[in-house]
């Protein structure tokens, strides 16, 4: 009966043992599962505002960007990086990897005709179905954050909270002041900034650059031990107003003073040497309508040459805020397992604000000015206009705005855990096609998602398909190119439009710079789009064309109203939005215009009666 009694325990007890280890096994592969997954990369997007490709220092640019320097060192430098002529569509298209006609965001608020509002593709927000690299890279655990320009919307259901970021403190805005909380033109009352989704304050010791980098910061250190992060930062440097502190301006004295003929050259030899352009290719052309620097007196000089300086020094002031944030991530021992993303949105902004008479009202009743004595700080507005923008658009023709390659051919930079894969005899210098599209693929192949699988599965709404393509076989050394000789890619934006097909590009601009006259290039021998081949090379041309209007038939893409002009329809849209927002004020004021006007008729009538 002993004995009896004690194989019935150990028929128990063994049971329940068999049952205990397979749950310490399960949990432990569990928590093993866990590590693993926490131990994927972080990812870091920098976006600096409205820089060309050789604004930045490992291009040929002159400020000073040791950060941005040392990721291009250990990653890899695209050379043949293409975005969007304008910010709202390029930062849509990256965040996205779709098309902007897909995405919503063809176009940006300040410059849409009314032929375009509401139209499909022109509601000028994510639409539904495109989900962002935010929303997925959260869909996969990962802790998502944003700080910085967001300028796709600002309606709750628009702003970042809504598309995927766990944390967002985001200006909706194409710009705005970089030193204190105020639009830096009339097209908006304020500067909207939001924090997770609610109307934010800035502090009183904000500077763009820095704050940005604080907030994101903050946001990392709240969930850094627990999951992998993707850091949106959005950079409102070096969008007008060009504001950077004066110390740090200070060091760019003398640098400009040969002006903008000059540097324009100097960039052209330097992206020479460095292989950017081949050094038979002939430079690019200045507008018809650029000063000479000669023609200048000595005040205009040095106020122009100062105005570089301090675009040279919001770009040091922003690598030396990237340089903190490297260093947090460092000593967090996250460095090693980040991948950075840097790149610009567009080429750079030729605006001056103080071309136009209205404007210049604005500016004086909203406390802004351009003095030289304190250009850059607290109440300046800084800009470089059409020449420098055409400058430092080199070794491209034109600037923001076009779809010429000063306009879209920008820096990126992308460095981390195995890039360059040492293993091949890849070089760190990409030459090979790349668009805007193609970074939310990358990243999301880098770390393993099966994106092409995701966008197939039936949603309500259906998810919008990226169009990019990944650029890991560059990167891992599998591949020189992953956009074929024969294949056609298009872009357009407000009717500046461009298509690349291997060595070729057709691109028409409209006015004020252009003509809407499409033209023919090829850019491995001509960079700067100095040859029209339209006429000697008629069947190319007449092929591209061709692959255009497939290209606008297939993405949606509307029609330019004849004679439009962007600077003209900035102008009208603006007087439009100020009218709306201060209707009441302006229908007072005609009241009380009126009844003056009344009053005097009715003292003249009097004097006359008598």
């Amino acid at each position: 009966m002993l004995t009896q009694s004690t194989h019935n325990t150990e028929s128990i007890h063994c049971p329940l043992l068999a049952v205990f280890v397979t749950l310490l096994v399960t949990l432990c592969a569990f928590a093993t599962d866990t590590a693993v997954a926490d131990q994927r990369p972080n990812i870091v997007v920098i976006v600096v505002d409205d820089a060309g490709l050789t604004d930045f220092a490992p291009f040929g640019g002159e400020a000073r960007m040791p950060t941005i320097q040392a990721l291009a060192d250990r990653g890899a430098k695209f050379t043949q990086h293409h975005s969007s002529p304008l910010c709202a569509p390029s930062r849509a298209m990256l965040l996205t990897g779709i098309d902007n006609h897909r995405t919503g965001i063809a176009t940006i608020p300040e410059i849409i005709p009314a032929e375009h509002r509401d139209k499909p593709g022109y509601s000028l927000s994510l639409e539904p179905g495109v989900l962002t690299l935010a929303d997925r890279l959260k869909a996969v655990g990962y802790q998502t954050y944003i700080s910085g320009k967001w300028h796709l919307g600002s309606r709750p259901e628009d702003l970042p909270n809504a598309h995927g970021f766990d944390r967002s403190f985001a200006l909706d805005a194409s710009g705005a002041d970089n030193w204190e909380q105020k639009s830096y033109m009339g097209f908006y009352d304020s500067a909207p900034w939001f924090e997770d989704g609610k109307p934010a304050q800035l502090p009183d010791n904000f500077y763009s650059s820095e704050f940005i980098i604080d907030r994101m910061i903050d946001y990392v250190d709240q969930g850094i031990k627990s999951r992998p992060f993707f850091s949106y930062i959005a950079f409102q440097a070096i969008h007008i107003p060009v504001q950077a502190p004066r110390e740090i301006t200070d060091l760019y004295n003398g640098v400009y003073d040969q002006g903008w003929h000059t540097l324009q050259k100097q960039r052209w030899q330097r992206a020479v040497e460095l292989g950017l352009i081949p050094r038979e290719s002939a430079p690019a052309y200045m507008p018809e309508t650029a000063r000479d620097w000669e023609s200048l007196d000595s005040k205009e000089k040095q106020l122009y040459a100062r105005s570089m300086a301090v675009q040279a020094a919001m770009l040091d002031a922003m690598d030396r805020h990237i340089g903190r944030f490297v260093d947090y991530l460092e000593q967090q021992g996250e460095l090693d397992n980040t991948l950075f993303v840097v790149t610009s949105d567009n080429g750079p902004e030729p605006s001056d604000p103080y071309q136009w008479l209205s404007s210049r009202i604005w500016m004086a009743t909203h406390g802004y000015h351009h003095n030289i004595e304190t250009l850059g700080e607290k109440g300046s507005m800084g800009f470089i206009g059409p020449e420098w923008a055409s400058a430092t658009a080199s070794p491209g023709g034109l600037f923001k705005f076009y779809a010429s390659e000063g306009g879209i051919r920008v820096p990126l930079i992308i460095a981390g855990p195995n890039i360059p894969d040492l293993s091949t005899t890849k070089p760190s210098v990409i030459n090979a096609f790349s668009m805007v599209t193609d970074i939310t693929p990358t990243i999301l192949d880098y770390i393993g998602l099966d994106y092409i699988q995701a966008a197939e599965d039936t949603q309500n709404p259906p998810e919008v398909a990226i169009t990019g393509r990944s650029l890991m076989p560059l990167l891992n050394g599998s591949q020189r190119a992953v956009y074929g000789p024969n294949e056609p890619i298009g872009m357009e934006v407000s009717g500046n439009s461009a298509l690349f097909k291997g060595d070729y590009k057709i691109t028409r601009n409209t006015p004020p710079q252009g003509d809407n006259i499409w033209r023919l290039y090829n850019l491995a021998k001509d960079p700067g789009e100095t040859l029209d081949l339209r006429e000697k090379e008629h069947h190319k041309f007449a092929e591209l064309m061709l692959d255009y209007e497939a290209y606008e038939k297939e993405f949606g893409v509307l029609p330019i109203p004849k004679n439009f002009d962007h600077m003209k329809q900035i102008y009208a849209n603006t007087v439009r939005k100020m009218m709306a927002a201060n209707w009441t004020s302006l229908l007072l004021a005609s009241f009380i215009l009126i009844g003056l006007m009344a009053v005097f008729i009715y003292i003249l009538y009097r004097k006359k009666r008598t």
